[in-house]
């Protein structure tokens, strides 16, 4: 039996973008957060972040997004704002965020524990206060029907979770392309064979683009 398409694992994410700030020892940590599926989705909100607060001390960061990640301390000692940012996301057990916490220095040396404390704590902050969602991968299928079965397979689309595309005729009949879960794959399958007593036709494409 050949093996379905490698689908991308399901994850969870922000729904928006989102802000925390606060004040430790004089110094403000403004940290934002924002969904990022590709790293350059990320720096471009750290750039944009640099130009809004161009005054800042530091802007330190941090992405992960599947498998690929980085962070920059801006400045501050090695080890005590990028790394502790990307802890910060790894722990609220989100993917596909950039997280930029931006400092204006207040005058008194946190240390290096204590930057640690504040730049990771203001990113898990912001991530964990942050409103979230989970992405679950879907399969792209077309699906084909003559014109005497398209009211057939209109009803049945109806009673499945799936994501319709534009309908293109041909003179037998209809091609339809639709997104469903990989779970309802064979459950929508035979659903589709028994609406059509057989005469439909299912053809599996691969992985929808992540929404």
């Amino acid at each position: 039996m050949t093996p379905g398409p490698k689908l991308p694992d399901p994850f969870t994410t922000l729904a928006a973008p989102h802000r925390h700030g606060e004040v430790i020892e004089n110094s403000e940590f403004l940290a934002y957060a924002r969904r990022a599926d590709t790293p350059e989705e990320a720096l471009n909100f750290l750039a944009e972040l640099r130009a809004k607060y161009p005054d800042a001390t530091h802007h330190c960061w941090a992405y992960r997004i599947g498998e690929l990640y980085r962070f920059g301390d801006d400045g501050e000692p090695g080890g005590t704002a990028g790394a502790p940012i990307l802890r910060a996301i790894e722990g609220q057990g989100v993917q596909h965020v950039m997280v930029v916490v931006v400092r204006y220095y207040g005058g008194v040396k946190l240390g290096t524990g204590g930057l640690v404390r504040a730049y990771g704590g203001a990113a898990a902050e912001v991530l964990r206060t942050a409103e979230r969602f989970e992405v679950r991968p879907r399969l792209r299928l077309n699906v084909s029907v003559g014109f005497a079965e398209q009211g057939a397979l209109y009803h049945l689309l109806d009673t499945w979770d799936v994501v319709k595309g534009e309908e293109v005729y041909t003179p037998q009949g209809v091609t339809v392309p639709l997104e469903v879960y990989p779970e309802d794959e064979a459950g929508f399958t035979q659903a589709l064979e028994d609406a059509t007593r057989g005469s439909g036709v299912l053809e599996v494409l691969g992985p929808a683009e992540e929404s």
